[in-house]
C-alpha cells in the first residue's frame, strides 16, 4: 500500500480497555499520532471529514467513545474508565499521542491529561464550563432530568432536553431535526450516554471559576472558541487558558459549536498549525 493509499483510507481496529471492553476506532494517514475525542450524542462518524483533513498531516485515530457506534460498554459507568480507554489507544500508537476533544469531549481529554496521560499536545474546542452566574450552561436539576427520561425509556425526549437545556439550541429546530429519520435514529441510539457526559462535565457547570489545583497539567494546550459562539464559551476558554501554564486561547472567526461537523476545513488548519508545531 502506498503512502498516499495509507493516508487517504481508514483501517478499522480495536482495543481493549483496562476493563476489557472494547473500544472501536478508525485509523487514517500518516504522521505523528493524533486522537479525536467526540462530543455528547456524537461519535467518529461525526469527525471522519476533520480526520481525512488532519491526516495529511498525523496518523489520526478516530474512535467510538463507549456505549457508543461499534464500541462496547460496561454495566455502569465511571468517568475513569473512559480516561482508561484514552490510555489503551495512546499505549497501541506507541506510548504517546496528541489529543484533541470538542465540548465534552474537551473536558474528557483534559481529564485524561490532568490524570498523567503521555498527552504531547492537547487541543480542546469550546469546553463548556460554566464560570459565571449568567445563565449559560445547563439549569439546576438537569442531569435528574435526564435520568428520569432516560428511565422512563423516554429516549427521544432526553436528546431534546439536552439539545434545549444544555445546548441552547431552540425547539423549532430540534423539532425539525425530528422530521430526518435516520439522523434522529443515531442521536437516540447514543442517548444513554448522556449521563456520562454529564459526568464528565462533573461539577464544572456551577458558575464559578475553576478550581487551579484541580485542573492542573503541563501539556502545551490550544483552547479554541468559534466566533459565532456564545459569550460563555469564551468566557470558559479564557477562565481555563488562565489556569493553564502551558496554554494559549484563540477564536476562529464565523465559526459555532457545530464546528467538528459543520465546518471541519476551517477547524483543521488552526489544530494542524498548533500539533504540528510539536
Amino acid at each position: 500500500m502506498t503512502s498516499t493509499d495509507k493516508r487517504k483510507t481508514p483501517t478499522d481496529s480495536a482495543v481493549v480497555s483496562r476493563d476489557g471492553t472494547r473500544i472501536a476506532f478508525e485509523c487514517l494517514g500518516e504522521g505523528s499520532p493524533l486522537i479525536l475525542v467526540s462530543s455528547a450524542l456524537a461519535d467518529r462518524k461525526d469527525a471522519r471529514k476533520l480526520a481525512g483533513l488532519l491526516a495529511r498531516r498525523f496518523t489520526v485515530v478516530n474512535y467510538d467513545r463507549r456505549g457508543r457506534g461499534a464500541s462496547g460498554d460496561a454495566a455502569s459507568y465511571a468517568v475513569e474508565r473512559e480516561v482508561e480507554d484514552l490510555a489503551a489507544l495512546i499505549e497501541h500508537v506507541g506510548g504517546s499521542a496528541s489529543v484533541f476533544g470538542s465540548s465534552s469531549g474537551a473536558v474528557l481529554a483534559l481529564r485524561a491529561a490532568v490524570a498523567g496521560l503521555d498527552v504531547d499536545r492537547l487541543a480542546l474546542y469550546e469546553p463548556p464550563f460554566v464560570v459565571a452566574s449568567d445563565g449559560f450552561g445547563p439549569p439546576a436539576g438537569f442531569p435528574a432530568r435526564v435520568d428520569a427520561l432516560l428511565a422512563e425509556g423516554r429516549r427521544s425526549d432526553a436528546v431534546r432536553e439536552f439539545m434545549t437545556r444544555a445546548q441552547g439550541m431552540p425547539g423549532f429546530m430540534v423539532s425539525m431535526m425530528r422530521l430526518m429519520p435516520r439522523e434522529w435514529a443515531n442521536l437516540t441510539a447514543m442517548a444513554h450516554t448522556l449521563p456520562y457526559d454529564i459526568a464528565v462535565m462533573g461539577d464544572t457547570q456551577q458558575g464559578v471559576p475553576l478550581d487551579a489545583d484541580a485542573w492542573s497539567t503541563e501539556v502545551r494546550t490550544l483552547v479554541l472558541t468559534g466566533g459565532g459562539s456564545p459569550a460563555g464559551f469564551h468566557r470558559a476558554a479564557e477562565d481555563l487558558a488562565g489556569v493553564l501554564p502551558s496554554s494559549e486561547h484563540r477564536t476562529l472567526p464565523g465559526l459555532n459549536h457545530g464546528a467538528v461537523m459543520m465546518a471541519p476545513k476551517r477547524l483543521a488548519p488552526a489544530l494542524t498549525e498548533f500539533l504540528a508545531a510539536g
